[in-house]
Parts: C-alpha cells; sequence; structure tokens
C-alpha cells in the first residue's frame, strides 16, 4: 500500500469549485483499480491550500489513475480555470493505513473509505 499527498492551491474564490471537482473525480477514482480510499483536507493556515490524501495498493495503480484520459481532462481543466500552479504530488508510502493528516490540517468536502 502506498498513499499519495496531493497538494492544490486554487485561485481566490475558487476553493468550493475545487471542492466540487474532487467530488467529481473520487466518482472516478472509486472505480479505479488499486484505490482504496481518498481524504481531501483545507490548510486553516494557508487559505486556498487542499491536500488530498489518497490509498493506493500500489505506484503502478496510481500512476495508471494520473495518466488516465480522464484525469487528463481535469487537470487541463483545472491549470486554465482553478489552480494557481502546478500541484505538487508525493508518496508517503506506507504499510498498513493512510497517514494522519498533517499538522494544521483538517477535512473538508468528502472523508470517505471505499
Amino acid at each position: 500500500m502506498v498513499t499519495i499527498g496531493m497538494n492544490y492551491e486554487v485561485l481566490e474564490g475558487k476553493g468550493e469549485q475545487f471542492e466540487a471537482v474532487f467530488k467529481s473525480v473520487l466518482e472516478l477514482m472509486e472505480g479505479m483499480e488499486g484505490h482504496s480510499a481518498s481524504s481531501l483536507y483545507a490548510d486553516v493556515f494557508k487559505p486556498n491550500t487542499y491536500l488530498i490524501v489518497s490509498a493506493w495498493s500500489d505506484e503502478a495503480a496510481f500512476k495508471a489513475f494520473t495518466t488516465s484520459e480522464k484525469f487528463g481532462k481535469v487537470v487541463d481543466w483545472g491549470k486554465e480555470k482553478i489552480l494557481v500552479g502546478r500541484p505538487h504530488h508525493e508518496i508517503y508510502g506506507g504499510e498498513e493505513s493512510a497517514p494522519a493528516p498533517p499538522a494544521g490540517k483538517c477535512p473538508v468536502a468528502h472523508d470517505q473509505a471505499m
């Protein structure tokens, strides 16, 4: 099992829209082989900054998701309409479960185990 941290900074006033898109992407992720759970967190100290923590069976499953055509369309839309800059992804690894969210984060929008 690997845990992926996907860090995003969104344009001022676009937070609710980003959260809504996350819900749509989560529906796509539910059908992806190797995906177990994902949660969205907002940084309470830095407005418009989000972290998606996502658990996958392995890096190959996550890569299959990020290279899919549907994910590519969401990324292109995000770059044009909602994100301040390029997102940053980190692989945390992990044997049993996803790590606790980083300090200063609180759940928003959606927290679902599949």
